[in-house]
């Protein structure tokens, strides 16, 4: 029997998160395969843990303190499990993503197929789109060029989005968790980053296999119609661009480009609507 840890963190989004659930338990699932799931309830106010105890009562729970945001959240949960038990693989899974019925099986049967091509361990990501009804890509892998659509061939990727993503065991035994220098964001781009330079490769499912739809609003650090303090609050903010944390990222993976990226953001903060004017017409 394999078995994998379902990992998600989540905060005031009852309904979400126990949509996302009721999908995921409903998903067909290979035989010798099955699942355990850790959720990090982050303070929630809203009864999210309590909804989920009661409605998914073999959900290991874990309690935040309202600060841990996306990446210390699952941070949190990856080591709940590893300290439960011993699981073969482990499973990325956001609160606002809704599995197809044949999601688990599609991941599977494509991380068996980017084995055999590399002949060792890979990051598999799953493919998301905007709605059902939708064939637009909003989360999965991507490369230089944007967005990697899938094409019903697994791809290559460079950079992983966390919506969905499944790590075995011995990459996991190499790379450990997330990094504990983020706490929101880029904490899924630097472990598919991290990965790469272990000599791994990540790769996307053939189809979509869950929907997850985007904010399309422009971020308030960078948004034109909002004043300079709100602009340098999200700026800073762990839910914005936190720009502390965008810097150490770039050093890490950019070397000596990263000066560039980070005046081009503080440009990009202080004068918006002149930073898209320049941009669109460069484009």
């Amino acid at each position: 029997m394999n078995r994998i840890a379902v990992l998600i963190t989540c905060h005031n989004r009852r309904e979400q998160t126990l949509t996302s659930l009721s999908a995921l338990f409903i998903c067909d699932m290979p035989k010798e395969f099955k699942i355990e799931v850790f959720l990090v309830d982050d303070g929630s106010t809203d009864g999210t843990g309590d909804a989920v105890r009661s409605k998914f009562p073999n959900v290991n729970v874990i309690q935040g303190n309202g600060n841990l945001f996306w990446n210390q959240g699952m941070r949190l949960a990856w080591y709940s499990a590893v300290q439960q038990n011993n699981y073969d693989f482990y499973l990325w899974l956001n609160d606002d993503t809704i599995l197809e019925i044949n999601a688990l099986e599609n991941i599977l049967d494509d991380f068996k197929q980017a084995i055999k091509i590399e002949n060792k361990a890979v990051l598999l990501i799953g493919a998301c789109k905007e709605s059902v009804e939708s064939e637009e890509f909003s989360y999965g892998g991507r490369d230089e060029d944007g967005p990697v659509i899938p094409n019903d061939e697994i791809q290559k990727c460079k950079y992983i989005n966390g919506n969905i993503v499944l790590v075995p065991k011995s990459m996991f035994e190499d790379l450990g968790n997330l990094s504990k220098d983020y706490t929101h964001g880029m904490g899924d781009y630097d472990y598919g980053l991290r990965a790469q330079e272990k000599g791994y490769s990540c790769y996307t499912t053939k189809h979509y296999i869950a929907v997850c739809p985007t904010n399309k609003r422009t971020p308030t650090w960078c948004n034109p119609e909002r004043n300079l303090s709100e602009r340098w609050k999200h700026f800073n903010s762990p839910l914005g661009l936190n720009i502390d944390e965008y810097i150490f990222f770039r050093k890490k993976f950019w070397g000596q480009q990263w000066v560039l990226d980070v005046v081009k953001a503080y440009i990009k903060m202080l004068f918006p609507a002149l930073y898209n004017k320049i941009t669109v017409k460069n484009y």
